[in-house]
């Protein structure tokens, strides 16, 4: 017998990734090399835009480098400082961390279609998957660029 929860458990949450890891690296060379490599570590990856004068909060990109690669979660810049290629620069800077620093090949990240999916190709970006009505009548795009030239 079995029963089901449903409450947010942190310490089930963390034993249930351990566990998938363990049973991907028994599945694949490639991600047992990965857990026993300092290249299995995620690392997260922070760039902030701060206005000079107040110290406020202009933008900013929230990510992570893992298994040599880029992932962008984040980037935001504020309206009023928009148009001003902002978002260009601290796209810039992540993928110059993450390729001269962390030594990140690749990059990726999702975005919706009312978002930015123009800027990224503008930016490099190609369109590598895309997921319709994710949400309900949004389109959701899967994005990729190469960092080494």
């Amino acid at each position: 017998m079995f029963r089901i929860e449903t409450e947010v458990d942190k310490e089930r949450r963390t034993e249930l990734g351990e566990r998938l890891r363990e049973t991907n690296a028994e599945r694949s060379p490639v991600m047992r090399t990965l857990r026993d490599s300092p290249l299995g570590r995620e690392e997260p990856l922070q760039v902030w835009l701060l206005e000079e004068a107040t110290g406020a909060l202009a933008g900013g990109l929230v990510g992570r480098t893992w298994a040599r690669w880029l992932h962008v979660d984040l980037l935001w810049v504020d309206p009023g400082h928009r148009g001003a290629a902002l978002g260009s620069r601290l796209l810039g800077e992540a993928e110059r961390v993450a390729r001269d620093e962390r030594h990140c090949a690749r990059a990726r990240l999702e975005t919706w279609d009312f978002q930015a999916p123009g800027f990224y190709r503008k930016q490099g970006y190609e369109v590598v998957g895309e997921v319709t009505d994710y949400p309900p009548g949004v389109t959701e795009y899967i994005l990729v660029k190469s960092l080494s030239g």
